[in-house]
């Protein structure tokens, strides 16, 4: 059976899941880049949306691995031609996520001050973390909702539904950042940090209604919940848990990132929040052809065409590498402008140009990272990703972190300790897929 790995189709899964994951991260950008040019604390207000936005951003990586799961196991019985099997599965797997969340919700509710002081917030900055992370946490059941749709899109080879829900849902947000952060003179007052925050709750709402009408409309798929539970559930949740294990080491190296950012002072906090939010839209960005890969390798995989799926690899890598030279580049010519467009404070400028460019020249590395990181989790081989990101955190990351941190490199030492974080998660995945479908292509 011939499988279509061609540049315009990969391009035609890719262009939309790019779209869907600039879309994603610009709710936190937007957020950042109007409230940056308020006339009232807006050093401190940055910082808390970056502080609260690593929280968050832990809590929907953890949670959110569900899209990986179920797009994976949807994705290998639509190679294996067995779709009908599944109809069930995809339904069970939202209403359990979701419930998860309602019950982070309730117990992180009532401590959200101990959870920002954690991240090294005080004063005004924990103040203003602790109300917008009051508002913005009722949007999370939603964004859980939106994504497990996405990942049943993305199974069925579908990458153009979610970039539709994620560009309304982005439009949304915009246009509801400006009318609630700025308010409207006589008819809303200006409700600055919190505006943003009821802003993007908002637009997760709408997006989660789109999502269950474009599931329901163009898909053969019910988000009805029946019982007894299917026999892949077990599967997905073993992959899941090792995504949460993962995730965690994840997230722990954008703590200790964030908390050290907190440490240095304000300047320092709220330029690194600007570097984040880019290096994450980068990543979103980069996103489009690790969901490309992670579609279609699983798919590849449940139809057994090994020779075909390492063809994809080689691609890939030679697009993902291209994209992130692209990205760079771009980066370089616009290197000033882009920091104005989060701040005029000119402190914090001072600050984010001095380590912006490790960021840049980590883009072309990021991009096989994640490509191969995506082509994994397709394949269902979230064992080994656990694995791995456990690793890099513990002997790569940490210790590099905390030598340059030694020797006062503030963010430098932030950014060169997420760079070799970067090149240590990538390689052995190349070097391990190469090894393994190689060896099964030859005797195909």
């Amino acid at each position: 059976m011939q499988h279509d790995i061609s540049f315009k189709y990969i391009n035609k899964l890719a262009i939309p899941a790019l779209i869907t994951g600039v879309a994603e991260p610009l709710l936190s950008t937007t957020d950042l880049a109007i409230v940056g040019n308020i006339q009232e604390n807006a050093t401190e207000s940055i910082a808390a949306i970056g502080i609260v936005g690593a929280f968050l951003s832990m809590l929907i990586w953890v949670f959110g691995q569900t899209r990986s799961g179920i797009s994976s196991i949807v994705s290998q019985y639509v190679g294996a031609q067995k779709l009908d099997n599944i109809k069930t599965l995809p339904a069970q797997a939202t209403v359990i996520i979701v419930l998860a969340s309602i019950v982070i919700l309730v117990f992180s509710y009532p401590f959200a001050q101990e959870i920002f002081e954690f991240y090294n917030a005080s004063g005004q900055v924990l103040e203003y973390s602790v109300d917008y992370y009051k508002i913005r946490v009722f949007g999370f059941p939603f964004t859980l909702f939106t994504i497990a749709v996405y990942g049943t899109f993305r199974g069925l080879q579908n990458t153009y539904y979610p970039m539709i829900i994620a560009i309304i849902g982005t439009v949304v947000n915009i246009v509801l950042d400006i009318v609630l952060v700025y308010g409207i003179d006589g008819y809303i007052p200006p409700m600055h940090i919190q505006g943003a925050a009821y802003a993007s709750v908002i637009a997760q709402i709408i997006m989660a209604v789109i999502s269950l009408i474009l599931l329901y409309k163009k898909t053969n798929i019910s988000l009805k919940f029946q019982l007894p539970f299917h026999d892949e559930i077990p599967r997905f949740i073993t992959m899941v848990l090792n995504l949460f294990v993962r995730t965690i080491a994840l997230n722990t190296a954008l703590y200790f990132g964030t908390s050290y950012a907190t440490g240095y002072g304000n300047e320092y906090i709220a330029a690194y929040t600007i570097g984040l939010n880019l290096w994450l839209m980068g990543a979103f960005i980069i996103d489009g052809y690790s969901s490309a890969g992670n579609i279609l390798s699983g798919k590849l995989l449940g139809a057994k065409a090994y020779k075909t799926l390492v063809t994809l690899g080689n691609r890939l890598i030679l697009y993902g590498f291209s994209l992130g030279v692209v990205m760079a580049i771009i980066g370089f010519l616009l290197y000033e402008p882009i920091g104005r467009l989060f701040t005029q404070e000119k402190e914090v400028l001072d600050t984010f140009y001095t380590s912006f460019w490790i960021i840049l020249l980590m883009q072309p590395f990021c991009s096989l990272a994640f490509i191969y990181d995506g082509m994994f989790k397709g394949m269902g081989e979230m064992k080994y990703l656990r694995n791995l990101l456990l690793v890099t955190t513990g002997i790569v990351f940490i210790p590099t972190l905390l030598f340059f941190d030694s020797l006062d490199y503030k963010l430098y030492a932030i950014w060169i300790a997420f760079f070799a974080w970067i090149i240590a998660r990538g390689f052995p995945l190349i070097m391990v897929f190469r090894k393994k479908f190689l060896a099964l292509a030859k005797n195909e």
